[in-house]
């Protein structure tokens, strides 16, 4: 093992799953003109996995700091600054679910539609009551 945690994989896979692969997600959600509730939701439930994975690497690089001889290991991972390192997951999370949340309530409000249409005479008999 080395002297410090932050030249280990999980950092840099914490690194990865922290900034880079949210940043890309987000990039390219902005940078496309169009794109498919399929897309938007399997870019959710990614965003909702990347916190699940960041929340993993965080616990994992708090047990390699506990054991790390470096004073910066447990100032950025044991110490109570851990606790806003957090924030970033719980961040990815809310925005996976929302963006999930869109597209199930968008694919219900058509499914409704669609009800409406095919079944005009249970239309009438919900309006008359």
């Amino acid at each position: 093992m080395s002297d410090s945690i932050f030249l280990e994989i999980e950092f840099f896979l914490l690194v990865l799953f922290s900034l880079i692969l949210p940043i890309s997600i987000y990039a390219f959600m902005m940078w496309k003109k169009a794109i498919s509730r399929k897309t938007v939701l399997l870019l959710g439930l990614v965003m909702i996995v990347t916190a699940g994975v960041d929340v993993f690497l965080l616990q994992q690089l708090k047990g390699l700091a506990q054991s790390s001889s470096s004073i910066a290991d447990d100032f950025f991972f044991v110490s109570e600054l851990a606790v806003a390192l957090y924030l970033l997951p719980a961040l990815f999370a809310g925005i996976g679910i929302n963006m999930v949340s869109h597209v199930l309530m968008h694919h219900l409000v058509d499914a409704e539609r669609r009800f409406d249409r095919e079944h005009p005479d249970r239309r009438k008999l919900n309006t008359s009551k």
